[in-house]
């Protein structure tokens, strides 16, 4: 048998190649939208994609059916409750799928979305126990798939919570301890709230650790895993219809091109949106005005579709030699209408137009806390989940409003205010800090060090600003 895990730290998605050496027949599940590693891995060991299996419609990436299909001539199977615009294998609950003595089987997981389905692997087919489950979105290391994404598509997070107990406490929990346990994301997806950095595990150790697999009440399951989820981020539903839909297939052999500094500016004027993925502190010294910073090294992909409007023309500024990756992960979460990204070194650009350069406005820990104690306080702004601030605390009076659900929540702030963003470390808050002036707020700052350095200024008891000038990135209006 060959079994191989591909994992995408950006979008914590994994996905799986299972093949027959010996028929040199494979299965690609679950496959991200840029395909090149697959095709190179099956013709590396002699293997043909045959079949291409999703999970589940899912939300957070667009997937590499298509792509596949096309390279391959793969069939592509789903779970029988979907519908598509393109032809698909039906898959229903005990179904084999012999690639010679290695065989799948599937197993109707219902739950995170109507038409989830797992996928046993047996080694063998006489095998009286699969060697591994590959789960999907039902079951992760430590959580199971969040049954509440759908509800502006009519079905309650009640209704398919119900179907996630049946899934995963008689289904799921009722194979044997020892079969292996491989799902579609880990720690840092927003399908879930408690997953693991784990790629693998087994039924029974999440028997005897995973919360959502002790035996419960179907009403006590629905409350628990219902509770304390922060909003999905706005592409989801975006990308969810993607996965339907006939769409336009990815060609990495056709990347936007690079542009010189004049095209990239003229395109910019002419309403492109800059996206600028450097770090928050080169972002912070200069950027051209009303860009958007979602840094690469980072959850580049889901903030940049938290982020950015997906009909919205895009101009990459990439850190150098990154542009061409940053387009490539802009594709995989479908937001496909990129102009160009640029040619010339990001400095040369930027000081050859003086007049649209601007600072982002950062904020020490200490000001902060002098600033709150004023007569015109700031308004604070807390991005982070509600899991972190129930486990870490909040600034005083800050407003709760997860990076998540900042684009479509900005008509709650006040823009005669000065506003203070901060998250965890000063990462995401730098994300919503330039959404919000991209949106016209005139007076936004970030903190640096974020909650961390919040935390380490109280626990110093510092009460005043530094005696010292700001530092450079940080105006000193800040």
């Amino acid at each position: 048998m060959f079994f191989r895990q591909y994992y995408l730290d950006c979008l914590s998605q994994a996905s799986y190649m299972v093949g027959d050496e010996t028929t040199g027949r494979a299965v690609v599940v679950d496959p991200r939208r840029d395909v090149s590693e697959y095709l190179a891995d099956a013709r590396a060991h002699g293997l043909t994609v045959v079949g291409v299996v999703n999970t589940h419609f899912h939300a957070d990436f667009v997937a590499g059916h298509l792509e596949l299909a096309d390279a391959s001539g793969a069939w592509i199977g789903y779970g029988r409750r979907a519908r598509t615009e393109y032809p698909i294998r039906t898959l229903a609950e005990g179904e084999r799928i012999a690639l010679g003595e290695v065989v799948l089987e599937i197993m109707e997981t219902p739950g995170h979305t109507p038409e989830s389905i797992s996928v046993l692997v047996y080694e063998h087919a006489a095998d009286p126990v699969p060697y591994g489950v590959l789960t999907g979105d039902a079951l992760f290391i430590g959580d199971v798939g969040r049954p509440d994404l759908l509800a502006s598509a009519g079905v309650t997070a009640e209704e398919l919570g119900a179907m996630l107990h049946d899934s995963v406490q008689n289904k799921l929990m009722g194979l044997p301890d020892e079969v292996r346990v491989f799902p579609a994301h880990g720690a840092g997806s927003a399908c879930g709230k408690n997953l693991s950095t784990e790629k693998q595990s087994t039924v029974g150790e999440q028997r005897a650790t995973n919360y959502a697999c002790a035996p419960m009440s179907r009403e006590d399951f629905v409350a628990l895993v219902t509770a304390g989820q922060t909003a999905a981020p706005g592409y989801f539903a975006y990308d969810a219809e993607l996965n339907r839909k006939d769409r336009p297939r990815y060609d990495a052999t056709s990347a936007p091109r690079p542009l010189t500094g004049a095209e990239f500016v003229a395109r910019r004027a002419a309403g492109a949106v800059v996206v600028d993925a450097r770090d928050p502190r080169e972002f912070a010294a200069g950027h051209l005005r009303g860009a958007l910073n979602v840094p690469a090294d980072g959850r580049f992909a889901e903030q940049a579709g938290t982020v950015l409007d997906p009909d919205a023309e895009l101009l990459v500024l990439a850190p150098e030699h990154r542009a061409e990756e940053i387009v490539t992960r802009l594709a995989r979460v479908g937001f496909d209408r990129v102009a160009g990204h640029l040619g010339d070194p990001a400095e040369d650009v930027l000081r050859a137009h003086p007049d649209e350069v601007v600072p982002a406005s950062r904020i020490t820990a200490a000001r902060l806390r002098t600033a709150l104690a004023g007569d015109a306080p700031p308004f604070v702004v807390d991005v982070r989940s509600c899991a972190e601030r129930e486990a870490n605390g909040v600034v005083p009076d800050a407003v709760h409003i997860p990076l998540s659900e900042l684009p479509r929540r900005t008509a709650e702030l006040p823009a005669d205010r000065p506003l203070i963003v901060h998250c965890a470390g000063g990462h995401r808050s730098s994300v919503a800090a330039s959404l919000l002036r991209h949106r016209g707020f005139p007076d936004v700052s970030d903190l640096l060090g974020g909650h961390a350095a919040w935390l380490l200024a109280e626990q110093r008891g510092a009460a005043t600003p530094d005696p010292g000038p700001a530092p450079a990135a940080v105006p000193a209006s800040a």
